[in-house]
């Protein structure tokens, strides 16, 4: 909510991706007709509003029944303090014009907005829990995870080690300029011995309004560039990423990566080497393993797939990695050659079936190839 008739503009509305973190498995209140759980934040320091609309609910005395409490469980991911009329909650969106920012700026960016005409400006910030009422904003912020991250958890913010890194929209209302919040990521500064840190992304979410215009690229980038510039950092990863993060991952690293030397077209066609591991995790923080996906997404652009001999030769250096699994199971059924009975291992090898781990194979071969002609086309495109 930016102005009160966004309160009724139905434009300004987006639904939760996942409420069994909430509501259970089944995402089922129970008791209710027509039942709205409604929760507004401000755009920029995200005072909540929380209403529950119903047309009827059943009565224990007539019904035996009792309905599920809604507001119970609302209120225990929402922090103390919202608003339960829209009277109070107008009242707040009228201080907004003095929410700024938390922390340290690191980036700006504009983004060309077809609809408004115009290119919109963002900014990427840096903060923690020393920035004066940064901790209970995070409070509320954080309550968005519940509902757009599958295994999301709060975190424990009285650990020092969390960085928290913000994206703000910068708007005008009646001539000043205000900020709305378009997403976060956390990332946690884990100990690697003797003298060094592996900054490790916890969760990332650029709010639905905000989705598709490149956010999450231009976030993950300038948290690469925070790090890179820092000695002690060693590398950095990701907390069980998703699908999706993985391919901006691949966009992001791989755009930072296109100019080094050791990925030039004529290295690229030489194979994946430990020049490149070395140089990628020197300068841009990079581990081996997502070094490794750089190098085949580089070099499948080096590489014409339409010539034969420089199509097989990249399909075999992509499948010889993807192999490692399979061979794992080879290596492990020799084992069980010599310590099983014969009829115990007739058994396991029905469960080996090479023919099918060829065509597994080719299937992951596939997938990837696809995978990467979009970070590809993505690249070309930036």
């Amino acid at each position: 909510v930016r102005f009160p008739e966004d309160l009724e503009d139905d434009n300004t509305t987006f639904n939760p991706e996942y409420s069994h973190q909430v509501f259970g498995d089944d995402e089922v209140a129970f008791g209710y007709k027509g039942l709205k759980i409604l929760l507004y934040y401000i755009a920029g320091n995200l005072s909540t509003l929380f209403r529950i609309e119903y047309t009827s609910k059943v009565n224990e005395k007539f019904d035996c029944v009792e309905a599920d409490d809604v507001e119970s469980k609302i209120r225990e991911i929402i922090p103390p303090g919202f608003c339960t009329n829209t009277d109070d909650f107008v009242s707040l969106l009228e201080k907004e014009v003095n929410f700024k920012p938390f922390g340290m700026l690191l980036h700006t960016y504009s983004v060309h907005n077809e609809e408004a005409g115009e290119d919109i400006t963002y900014q990427i910030y840096k903060a923690d829990m020393t920035c004066p009422g940064f901790r209970e904003y995070h409070e509320r912020l954080q309550t968005f995870l519940m509902w757009f991250i599958e295994t999301a958890s709060f975190i424990d913010v009285d650990d020092e080690r969390w960085n928290y890194f913000l994206v703000f929209e910068k708007y005008n209302k009646d001539g000043a300029t205000l900020f709305a919040t378009v997403g976060y990521m956390t990332v946690y500064n884990y100990y690697v011995y003797p003298d060094k840190t592996r900054p490790r992304v916890s969760q990332m979410l650029i709010l639905p309004p905000f989705q598709g215009e490149g956010h999450g690229a231009q976030l993950l980038e300038t948290v690469h560039r925070y790090y890179m510039s820092s000695p002690t950092v060693l590398d950095i990863t990701a907390e069980d990423p998703s699908e999706n993060y993985v391919k901006l991952r691949d966009f992001v690293l791989v755009k930072l990566c296109q100019d080094l030397l050791c990925f030039s077209p004529g290295k690229l066609m030489q194979g994946f080497s430990q020049e490149m591991v070395m140089e990628a995790q020197q300068k841009l923080k990079i581990n081996k393993q997502h070094t490794r996906r750089v190098y085949e997404i580089l070099r499948l652009r080096a590489t014409d797939m339409g010539d034969a001999e420089q199509s097989r030769s990249y399909r075999l250096d992509v499948k010889r990695r993807l192999i490692g699994p399979y061979k794992k199971k080879q290596r492990e059924l020799a084992k069980m050659r010599r310590c099983l009975r014969p009829e115990e291992l007739t058994n396991q090898l029905n469960q080996i079936d090479l023919n099918m781990q060829h065509e597994q194979l080719e299937e992951s071969f596939q997938q990837l190839v696809s995978d990467y002609r979009r970070v590809l086309e993505r690249l070309a495109q930036a």
